[in-house]
C-alpha cells in the first residue's frame, strides 16, 4: 500500500482521473408537477428518491408512526421507500403518504418483530444461525447453515414455531458462517490476513483506519506485507459482542490517509460520508481476496451466531464474500460508507449471505469521522484564497469550503482538483471569489481549469477505463459500481488477473 504515502495533490489528481463511479441524481419528479394537478395529489403521489434519502426518510418515519409501523424497504427498481403499516389508521396512511411513500398494509409491527427475535435470542442462540428482520416479507428471516442439523435444528424449529404463524421462517444455508479473517493479500497481523475498510481522523486528528473487530482482536499491530514492519497499531476492537470493527492507527503520524477506496489498476472512489443502509439498496463490496462485487442489502439489525459467538447489529446482504474480505469495505455509488466485511456463508462461486458492520455505529463507538475533513495540505492558511483553493480555517469547514458536502471531506476543495460539484463551495473555500481561481476548486463541478475531471470525475463515457475498464484478465466485479456508461468495469472489470486486486492494498488506498 505504498500509495498511502503519496502527496494528497498527487493523489487528488490520481483519483479525478481513474474515478469509475458516478454520483447517482435525486430525483424529485413532483418539483415539476403539472398545474393542474392539486397540491394534495402532488403531496401524497410516490416520490423517487435515492437510497441514502430514502434511509433518513424511514428513520423519521419509524419514529412518527409508533405502533402502526411495521419496517420499510426501499424498492430500487422504482426508486421509491415502500412503508409497511399495521391496522386502518387512515391518518398513519396520509402521514405515509404525504412523507412521499407508498403504505403498504401489513401484520407484523416492527415493535412485535423487535420481540420475537428477542424470543430467538433467548431460545436459539446456536452457532451457525442468523436472523435479521426481512421488511419485504414482515417477517424475520432465521438462516441456519450446513453445521445445524439434528438436536440443534430441532431446537431452532421449535423456537420458530413459538414465535407463531407468519412471525418469522427458516432457510438452509449450504454455506457455514465464520468470520473471513484469512488469506487476502491486503493487511498482515498475527498469521491474519484481512482488508483495510475505510481510512479516517481519529478524535486527536491521527490518522487511522476501520477494520473488522475479528482482525483487530486477532493482532495489535499490521503491515502492508506478511511479517513486514507495522505500519499501524490497534486502538480498540469489538468482537464479538455487539459489533464487529476496529480502529487502527498510523504509527507514521504523517501518513496521508485519503478517503478513497482502491478498486484496483488505479482506479478509485472518492468516499465523502458515512451514512445507514436501507433494505433493498444496491451495494458495492471491496475486498483484498475477490476485488469488487456488488449486491443489496437484505436486511437490517442482523444477529450472527458464528463459532466464536454472537454478533449483534449487522447489515445482512447477498453480496459475496470469502476469507481476506475481512474489514473491506461497503460502500454505495455515491460513495458513502455503508459497512465493514464481518462474516457469512458461501464464497464468490457458489454465492451465499454475508455480514457487514455499520460504518456509522463504529465510527461513534471508536469517535472518529470518515476522512480528514479537508485538513493537511489541501488549502489556504486563513481564508481559502491563498494557494490552490480551500483553506484550513474558513475553506474547509461544513458549511464553507468543501467538507462533508461541499466537496469530499479528503480534497477540502485542495490541491488541483476540487469537490466533485462545487469545488468547495459558494463562498469561501474553492469558489470563484475566494478561493478558486487558477487551479483551486473550479466554478461549477469542480473540474474547469485543471481542476480534476469534468462534470464526471473518472472519464466522459467509459467510467475513467478505456476499452475495458482498466481491467484485464478474469478479476473484477460483477458490477460496474460506477461510471455512466461501462462503470470503470466493463467486461472483466476492475482487476488484473486476480479478483480485482492490485497486488498490496485492494481494500483501503491511504
Amino acid at each position: 500500500m505504498s500509495h498511502r504515502r503519496i502527496p494528497k495533490r498527487k493523489a487528488i489528481l490520481a483519483g479525478a482521473g481513474a474515478v469509475g463511479i458516478a454520483a447517482a441524481a435525486i430525483l424529485l419528479p413532483h418539483a415539476n408537477a403539472s398545474q393542474s394537478e392539486s397540491d394534495s395529489e402532488a403531496r401524497s403521489a410516490p416520490r423517487t428518491m435515492s437510497a441514502a434519502s430514502a434511509a433518513d426518510l424511514v428513520s423519521k418515519l419509524g419514529e412518527k408512526l409508533g405502533e402502526a409501523y411495521g419496517g420499510a424497504y426501499y424498492d430500487a427498481e422504482k426508486q421509491q421507500v415502500v412503508v409497511n403499516v399495521v391496522g386502518n389508521n387512515n391518518n398513519v396512511i396520509v402521514e405515509v403518504k404525504k412523507a412521499g411513500a407508498v403504505a403498504r398494509s401489513v401484520e407484523n409491527s416492527a415493535g412485535e418483530l423487535k420481540s420475537a427475535a428477542s424470543t430467538l435470542a433467548e431460545k436459539a442462540t446456536i452457532p451457525g444461525t442468523a436472523w435479521s428482520v426481512d421488511p419485504k416479507t414482515n417477517q424475520i428471516l432465521v438462516t441456519a447453515d450446513r453445521t445445524v442439523s439434528g438436536e440443534r435444528w430441532d431446537r431452532i424449529e421449535s423456537a420458530v414455531k413459538s414465535l407463531g404463524s407468519g412471525m418469522a421462517r427458516i432457510q438452509k444455508s449450504s454455506g457455514e458462517f465464520k468470520p473471513f479473517v484469512e488469506g487476502g493479500d491486503a493487511i498482515f497481523g498475527g498469521g491474519a490476513r484481512c482488508s483495510l475498510g475505510f481510512n479516517v481522523t481519529t478524535q486527536d486528528g491521527s490518522p487511522g483506519f476501520l477494520t473488522a473487530g475479528h482482525c483487530g482482536v486477532a493482532a495489535e499491530q499490521w503491515s502492508e506485507e506478511a511479517n513486514g514492519e507495522p505500519i499501524g497499531t490497534v486502538q480498540a476492537a469489538t468482537f464479538p459482542g455487539d459489533g464487529d470493527f476496529a480502529l487502527v492507527t498510523y504509527d507514521d503520524p504523517a501518513t496521508q490517509a485519503a478517503s478513497t477506496v482502491d478498486l484496483g489498476n488505479g482506479q478509485t472512489v472518492s468516499i465523502t460520508e458515512a451514512a445507514d443502509a436501507a433494505v433493498g439498496q444496491e451495494v458495492f463490496r471491496m475486498g483484498s481476496t475477490t476485488g469488487l462485487k456488488d449486491g443489496a442489502v437484505t436486511g437490517l439489525d442482523a444477529t450472527v451466531n458464528y463459532p466464536e459467538g454472537t454478533v449483534t447489529g449487522l447489515i445482512q446482504t447477498d453480496v459475496c464474500a470469502e476469507p481476506g474480505d475481512s474489514g473491506g469495505s461497503l460502500f454505495t455509488q455515491e460513495g458513502s460508507a455503508i459497512g465493514l466485511t464481518s462474516g457469512g456463508s458461501g464464497d464468490c462461486t457458489a454465492g451465499g449471505e454475508t455480514f457487514f458492520q455499520p460504518v456509522t455505529t463504529a465510527l461513534a463507538a471508536v469517535g472518529a469521522q470518515i476522512g480528514d475533513g479537508g485538513a493537511g495540505d489541501g488549502g489556504a492558511e486563513d481564508n481559502g484564497g491563498a494557494g490552490d483553493g480551500g483553506a484550513e480555517d474558513n475553506g474547509g469547514a461544513e458549511d464553507n469550503g468543501g467538507a462533508e458536502d461541499g466537496g469530499a471531506e479528503d480534497n477540502g476543495g485542495a490541491g488541483d482538483g476540487g469537490a466533485e460539484d462545487n469545488g468547495g463551495a459558494e463562498d469561501n473555500g474553492g469558489a470563484e471569489d475566494n478561493g478558486g481561481a487558477a487551479n483551486g476548486g473550479a466554478e461549477d463541478n469542480g473540474g474547469a481549469a485543471n481542476g480534476g475531471a469534468t462534470e464526471d470525475p473518472g472519464a466522459q463515457d467509459d467510467g475513467g477505463a478505456a476499452a475495458d475498464g482498466g481491467a484485464a484478465g478474469d478479476g473484477g466485479a460483477t458490477a460496474d459500481p460506477g461510471a455512466q456508461d461501462d462503470g470503470g468495469a466493463a467486461g472483466d472489470g476492475g482487476a488484473a488477473d486476480d479478483g480485482g486486486g492490485a497486488h498490496d492494498g485492494l481494500g483501503q488506498s491511504g
